[in-house]
């Protein structure tokens, strides 16, 4: 083997509707990746156990981000969709990379920090090792990239970590056995079995923020819907939020110097520029200098057409749940496959299996 087959892995928690801010900051680049790369894409309900839902929501949240995928033109026949509870080699290697990470390394995780809040004594050790599971779901499959947002970053540089330790821990069986790949870690080239993992963050990334608090982001636990843009909601809905959409009462600047202090009228900017696949720039050569009278219709036009086909086929999916179950199943034996290939060597290298 001379090197790692390029694949593409990410995953989604099935925690609530899905935003715009969601679709725009994920599922529409997993949809683009489809042209370059193969893709797996998972609904990883394991990870969602760790805010503990209630087993109804957990099944509602798994089909409505599978449909979610689907609707938004993602391919379950040329691509893979699944969820990650089907698959139980992720549990497996995350037990093989609970074994190699460090505490220091999660002790350093800033979400862990963020979600435990001051009471960290009183947090599940599920939360606590969330990424070795999120780097045993990347490096089953050996994927090479993983499109990642901000949030995620630190977890993939740690998912990078653990690869790194696993090829230095056993270097000499993998070598042995003749299942690595030439690689470099620090000053020696040595035989590693998985990747080290890239980042693939393409353009500048998509902050969507609170409709009604342009300082905070769009978020799908936020109490108030009218902050955000689900998924699901009809095109009426939509108009409506960005017509109650927060603003002030300037026109819109001439150019994005005169975004300082402004907020909200920078992230419905942001939002046109995105769902128009444009810059900032380019929006505000259009709109600059007018009212939001002017610029909220235009965008809530713009809003309604891009969203609300996938909306409506999101919903038709839904109403059909044996049908999204079965993609996933279909899905899940070929995922499990997969990663069957890989922990048949990870047990033999790690001394599991002979």
């Amino acid at each position: 083997m001379s090197s790692f087959e390029p694949l593409v892995f990410s995953g989604v928690q099935p925690t609530g509707n899905l935003t715009l801010g969601n679709y725009l900051g994920a599922i529409r680049k997993f949809v683009a990746l489809q042209d370059t790369h193969n893709c797996i894409y998972c609904v990883v309900d394991l990870h969602a156990l760790t805010i503990n839902p209630s087993p109804q929501d957990l099944i509602d949240g798994r089909r409505a981000i599978a449909a979610a995928f689907l609707a938004s033109g993602i391919d379950p026949v040329k691509h893979i969709v699944f969820n990650q509870a089907a698959v139980f080699q992720h549990s497996e290697l995350a037990w093989v990379f609970n074994c190699i990470a460090r505490m220091g390394w999660l002790n350093r995780m800033t979400q862990f920090k963020e979600k435990a809040g001051k009471d960290r004594e009183n947090a599940s050790v599920g939360l606590f090792a969330y990424p070795n599971l999120m780097a045993a779901d990347i490096l089953v499959y050996r994927a090479t990239h993983v499109p990642v947002g901000d949030d995620q970053k630190q977890h993939l540089e740690l998912t990078r970590d653990i690869a790194q330790k696993f090829n230095w821990d056993y270097r000499e069986r993998t070598k042995a056995l003749d299942l690595g790949v030439p690689m470099e870690i620090g000053d020696e080239t040595i035989d590693g079995y998985f990747p080290i993992t890239e980042p693939l963050i393409e353009g500048p990334a998509t902050r969507i923020m609170s409709l009604r608090d342009g300082t905070k982001k769009m978020s799908k636990s936020d109490p108030s819907d009218l902050s955000r843009i689900n998924l699901t909601d009809t095109a009426d809905d939509i108009a409506k939020k960005i017509r109650k959409a927060k603003t002030d009462p300037e026109p819109l600047p001439g150019d994005t110097s005169g975004f300082q202090g402004r907020p909200e009228a920078e992230n419905l900017v942001n939002i046109y520029a995105a769902l128009s696949e444009t810059s900032n720039d380019a929006v505000l050569q259009e709109f600059g200098g007018q009212q939001f009278s002017v610029f909220k219709p235009a965008l809530a036009e713009l809003a309604v057409e891009k969203l609300a086909p996938i909306a409506d086929e999101m919903r038709r999916l839904m109403a059909d749940p044996g049908h999204i179950d079965a993609v996933l199943a279909t899905g899940g034996e070929r995922a499990s496959a997969l990663a069957e290939k890989t922990m048949v060597d990870v047990r033999r290298l790690v001394g599991l299996t002979v």
